[in-house]
């Protein structure tokens, strides 16, 4: 059969040429260039409607008595483990000194070894084995003054180094490297405490802290507080046989506030139709800081805001969000604030940061002698943060509803095959009058 008659019988625009329809070449081209156009945008539309997209929303944030999570890892390559504590504060009066629970203390080989890991499981000098269970049961050392801790392994007595040093801090009493106290003499406290000296330490893991303005802090030396001043014992910090002292410098691997997101959700935020958004990049991961000076101090300022992840068919069941503190007691560290319905409450963050010496002085180095410093403070990184009003939600929508969709194909059949028998009216009618001249 020729190729002519092959596209004549696929002509689905037929014409009445004194009553009869006419199939034409061009034609049956058109009608198969139609339908593939047609099943090329109903495709397109079938797509469109299976595509979710997040859709933001912002609104006022009412939740009342809620607990948040703090997820940090920080390495320090100049100062040892033993000589950092991590302490947490807030407006509501809440104090964490010395955090353990859910933080870990990881001991570094000094730089010039590599700085590999040398320890996990060793958070601070004194083990299990520091206890003095060896001693006469009737043994009660002595606190040196100082009213023995609550804590204590025997009441009214310091029976070991770390309980002479709780017991000093009571009283915001300096401890130094125990020496003349029996019971640091007798677990080596100062002899390890020279053995980590050039070692670094990295701190990693999460805290639980109340949903209000407050502080976490990395500073030397165990904490106390002094009236209404919190302070630091300093002397072992500073008093340092390492040539060119312990400093500060630091390396921010990650922080964040809050769970962190599943990767299906974080393509899903990222996707073309939101490529302005910067959505959940936690902006010091990676931040790296560096000086010579042992006095020296830095900030960060944290803006917090809180942020919802609702996925694709959310049903709302009861207040948004409410993670109180009485739930989120009971919930594992790590775990807060994730549904089992699949949404997730969650926490972005902006950051303004400031350093300074403690000794004062101005930026002249960094071209901005205009800048002056106040004189005192606490060596360490401070990470200030407060809390927005504003609350952020992301909801997973589809991009249309099924009846947009239906509309959406009804509309590219229509048109497109609208079009195309316009198309193939004019080709008609053009070779139809071409044919007519050349007869004449």
């Amino acid at each position: 059969m020729p190729a002519k008659s092959r596209f004549t019988r696929l002509d689905a625009f037929t014409k009445t040429v004194e009553d009869a329809r006419v199939r034409t070449t061009s034609g049956g081209i058109v009608t198969i260039a139609s339908l593939l156009i047609v099943f090329y945008l109903v495709w397109g539309e079938w797509a469109d409607y299976r595509r979710v997209i997040v859709h933001p929303e912002l609104i006022v944030d009412k939740g009342r008595g809620e607990r948040m999570e703090i997820h940090l890892n920080v390495s320090f390559p100049r100062i040892p483990c033993e000589l950092l504590s991590l302490d947490v504060m807030d407006v509501s009066g809440e104090q964490q000194t010395g955090v353990m629970h859910g933080v870990s203390k990881v001991r570094l080989a000094p730089l010039k070894d590599g700085g590999h890991v040398i320890d996990v499981k060793a958070l601070d000098l004194h083990s299990k084995d520091d206890v003095a269970s060896h001693l006469d049961p009737e043994y009660c050392g002595g606190c040196y003054g100082a009213p023995a801790p609550p804590g204590a392994s025997k009441s009214r007595c310091c029976n070991t180094c770390e309980e002479v040093r709780e017991a000093y801090a009571s009283v915001s009493w300096a401890f130094g490297r125990g020496d003349n106290v029996e019971q640091c003499e007798r677990e080596h406290y100062g002899e390890r405490l020279d053995e980590q000296r050039h070692e670094g330490c990295r701190i990693e893991g999460g805290l639980r802290v109340n949903k209000v303005v407050g502080n976490f802090h990395i500073a030397p030396g165990r904490s106390f507080s002094n009236g209404n001043m919190h302070v630091h014992d300093l002397n072992n910090y500073f008093e340092s046989p390492v040539e060119g002292g312990h400093t500060f410098t630091h390396e921010i691997h990650h922080l964040r506030f809050g769970p962190q997101l599943p990767e299906e959700m974080t393509r899903n935020i990222g996707t073309k139709s939101m490529s302005w958004t910067n959505h959940h990049l936690n902006p010091l991961d990676q931040t790296n800081q560096e000086t010579d000076d042992a006095a020296f101090n830095f900030m960060y300022f944290v803006k917090v805001v809180s942020t919802s992840y609702l996925p694709l068919g959310y049903q709302a069941k009861g207040n948004l969000g409410s993670f109180t503190e009485s739930s989120a007691d009971l919930t594992p560290l790590g775990t807060h604030g994730r549904g089992d319905d699949g949404s997730l409450e969650t926490h972005q963050y902006s950051v303004t940061s400031h350093k300074r010496s403690l000794g004062g002085g101005n930026d002249a180095q960094e071209g901005h002698k205009e800048r002056i410093h106040a004189r005192g403070g606490i060596p360490g990184v401070f990470f200030s943060y407060d809390i927005s009003p504003m609350k952020v939600i992301n909801r997973e929508e589809r991009s249309k509803t099924f009846v947009g969709f239906l509309t959406g194909v009804f509309a590219v059949i229509g048109g497109t095959l609208t079009v195309a028998a316009a198309i193939d009216r004019g080709v008609y009618e053009s070779a139809t009058r071409i044919k007519k001249l050349h007869k004449r």
